[in-house]
């Protein structure tokens, strides 16, 4: 049915953890150069700090939630056909964020399903 990846990012740019434009541009163009389709960006800045956010797209998915006092965001991917598009999609939002440090785990949704 999908592919979900869940992507830890440490160390980020600041503004990418603090600026709601800059973010939600880093995933809504994440997605585009990974050939999903972008239906909705939905974006929260918290106060003090802090962003929520999320982009529908066609395929399902991204969702990310940052926490600048930590310099740190989590990132769902969820895709559901074609694993490559949540692969492409984790490449191109590494490569934006350029994290010292991340990890990644990857779960197959709906193994079960007839």
């Amino acid at each position: 049915m999908g592919t979900h990846i869940l992507v830890e990012l440490n160390d980020c740019p600041e503004k990418l953890l603090v600026e709601k434009s800059a973010l939600q541009e880093a995933l809504v163009e994440s997605a585009n150069q990974a050939g999903a389709t972008v239906v909705k960006p939905v974006f929260h800045q918290f106060s003090p700090h802090g962003l929520s956010g999320v982009v529908v797209i066609a395929e399902s998915h991204i969702a990310v939630h940052t926490w600048p006092e930590y310099n740190y965001a989590a990132i769902d991917i969820f895709t559901c056909g074609d694993p490559d598009v949540a692969h492409r999609i984790q490449s191109e939002i590494e490569a934006r964020f350029a994290p010292a440090r991340s990890s990644v785990r990857v779960l197959s949704r709906g193994p079960n399903l007839p």
